[in-house]
């Protein structure tokens, strides 16, 4: 496995088989896939929809040759069928708009197959299309990123056209119904399950793979299979770091393993994976391909900064209504969030990985105090403050991330911010980090575990910081916290405007 080729970016299945990059073999999850007939598949972006889509493409192009030594290779009879691809990403439907350019796309496959269309709207197209192709054999319909056109345009100016492009994506895929006798398969992947598209109630045959326990798996990486492929470059990569590789292993799984589909093991990212492979470092690659500037100011909107361990409903966990825009439901379809323990028709979710949490907490905490992404220097002095209990410098720091809030924004949400803004900060740090605790005698602001320390925060926004350390005492909020070998502070803070004026503390004893 020497001088293994990494296919970053490469969704040809053709391309990959025939210029020898790793694939890492799915076929059996597509052997069971292929015991049905209609599916759609959710997954977040950078997940290898597109090249699963792409190896059924080849599949039912007959293409045996490129499936030589894979598990599929002797177990399904080779048949060439008729193929309707339609990958979004690829549709010019920003500068021709939807229906234009699904007709053309339409067209121009019917036209690969030289059958002539004498219909005119893309719904009839669709139709018959279908049923000229179908007399050659049943067809095959692949359709990648279907939800591409509405998830482009949710900014809330351009909301108008989201709800046009799902009407128009509503009545073309209304054809597919009564069509099942020319159909061999439908396959439909997307990052997110809008409702009230037909798609979902047309078609009640649609078996959903999002969270089927038998395809958990079918996409990114299990450790046995990262284990199985990459064994020489994760040893060397782990003696570059001086690590034992169980430690190094600990290490990859805390950076990028962690999504939760329901299927027996957690996977990786294959993304965020073969970048790390091919780069030796830990360091953000999923993220740093697409930011998520829409959910940042939805949660924003709302002055909410804490979306760990969040509980949702399934219902409002399987549907994403553009009507009524859900941050935590969009959070966990584009990936920004997973699966971390089903309760009876309920899910909590949590981050998958410190890849994603170090960077939502970068986006999250530059929104709240407009400071530079990139403000090392700032999170070394805090985290410096605290090692040495250095609460003067610790109230210069923070200084510096509050003088960035916009006076007149900063005013109309006072308290938020400080809760905010010391969260995130330290959760950015690594630190465990809680805001607005609840306790039996009242709730604490912010709570920060460092090691074998405890900091207790209590702000007091135009009163004194003696009053803050006065109510932590009083409502003997340490208790939960007092630990053997623990060390508890319990700190009160002064702020005024956008200042920390004064800082006072004491040692629990």
């Amino acid at each position: 496995m020497e001088n293994q080729k990494y296919p970053i970016g490469i969704q040809d299945f053709a391309k990959l088989r025939e210029e020898n990059y790793v694939y890492v073999d799915k076929t059996k999850y597509i052997y069971q896939m292929l015991q049905g007939a209609y599916y759609f598949l959710s997954r977040p972006r950078r997940f290898g929809k597109s090249l699963l889509v792409n190896t059924l493409y080849y599949l039912f192009e007959g293409r045996k040759d490129l499936f030589k030594g894979l598990w599929i290779e002797n177990e399904i009879e080779w048949k060439k069928h008729p193929i309707i691809k339609i990958d979004f990403t690829l549709l010019s439907y920003d500068e021709l708009g939807l229906e234009i350019s699904l007709k053309k796309r339409l067209l121009d496959i019917a036209q690969e197959y030289n059958i002539e269309i004498n219909t005119n709207d893309i719904k009839s197209i669709f139709n018959e299309l279908i049923i000229k192709l179908s007399k050659i054999e049943k067809v095959v319909i692949l359709i990648d990123e279907y939800d591409k056109p509405i998830g482009d345009y949710l900014e809330k100016d351009k909301m108008d056209i989201a709800l046009k492009n799902r009407d128009i994506l509503k009545n073309f895929y209304s054809t597919l119904k009564g069509l099942d006798s020319h159909i061999r398969f439908f396959f439909l992947t997307g990052i997110t399950k809008f409702s009230k598209v037909s798609i979902f109630s047309d078609l009640n045959n649609l078996n959903d793979l999002s969270l089927h326990t038998k395809y958990g798996e079918l996409l990114g990486y299990t450790q046995t299979e990262l284990e199985y492929y990459f064994p020489d470059k994760l040893k060397e990569i782990a003696e570059r770091e001086n690590l034992s590789y169980a430690d190094f292993s600990d290490k990859v799984k805390l950076w990028y393993n962690g999504y939760n589909f329901l299927g027996n093991q957690k996977v990786y990212n294959p993304f965020s994976m073969l970048r790390f492979l091919s780069n030796e470092r830990f360091s953000n690659f999923w993220f740093e391909t697409g930011t998520p500037s829409l959910l940042v100011k939805l949660l924003y909107k709302k002055k909410m900064f804490d979306v760990d361990n969040v509980l949702v409903t399934e219902n409002m966990f399987n549907n994403f209504n553009l009507e009524n825009i859900n941050e935590i439901t969009l959070f966990y379809q584009t990936g920004y969030l997973t699966i971390k323990e089903y309760l009876n028709n309920a899910f909590i979710l949590t981050y998958p990985n410190l890849e994603v949490k170090k960077s939502m907490f970068s986006y999250l905490l530059y929104d709240y105090s407009g400071l530079e992404l990139k403000a090392d220097s700032v999170l070394y002095y805090i985290e410096q403050s605290l090692l040495k209990r250095d609460f003067e410098l610790l109230k210069q720091q923070l200084n510096v991330l509050f003088s960035s809030i916009p006076a007149e924004i900063f005013e109309k949400n006072l308290e938020s911010y400080y809760h905010a803004v010391i969260f995130l900060t330290f959760k950015l740090l690594g630190y465990q980090a809680e805001a607005e605790v609840r306790t039996s005698k009242g709730r604490i602001d912010v709570v920060v575990v460092y090691e074998n320390v405890i900091f207790i925060f209590e702000f007091k926004v135009k009163r004194s910081a003696e009053k803050g350390l006065e109510q932590i005492k009083k409502n003997e909020y340490f208790q939960k916290y007092l630990q053997p070998n623990k060390e508890v502070y319990l700190i009160g803070v002064n702020c005024y405007e956008k200042e920390i004026k004064k800082i006072i503390y004491e040692k629990y004893q």
